[in-house]
């Protein structure tokens, strides 16, 4: 079992930066490969940034040059790192993490609320 919560969304004016954090419950970057979803109303949940054991990291191109996921084994922490913000990016923002065998178990944060308005 694995326990997730995110942290540091809030309301920041286009162009401003946020930094999210994804608290896990013990030490799983060994075993699970990681991701940062999105989620607005009426539009589909959205892969924003995915992080491999090996530490390789993909990006969708709106997000490619302005986020960066990384993260800290010690504290068993993972970030999402937002900088340009623009209106588009306001969605409740979710932790993700994916066993990397079968049952690919998964788990999933309780989502942070990210608004980037004037």
């Amino acid at each position: 079992q694995v326990v997730l919560v995110e942290s540091g969304g809030g309301l920041v004016q286009p162009g401003g930066s946020l930094r999210l954090s994804c608290a896990a419950s013990r030490s799983i970057f060994a075993y699970y490969n990681m991701a940062w979803y999105r989620h607005t109303p009426g539009k589909q949940r959205e892969l924003v940034a995915r992080l491999t054991l090996g530490g390789a990291t993909t990006y969708p191109g709106s997000v490619k040059a302005r986020f960066t996921i990384s993260r800290d084994r010690v504290e068993n922490l993972l970030y999402l790192k937002m900088d340009s913000l623009k209106p588009e990016d306001t969605a409740v923002y979710y932790c993700h993490a994916i066993r990397d065998r079968p049952p690919y178990t998964e788990y999933w944060g309780q989502g942070t609320q990210v608004t980037v308005s004037p």
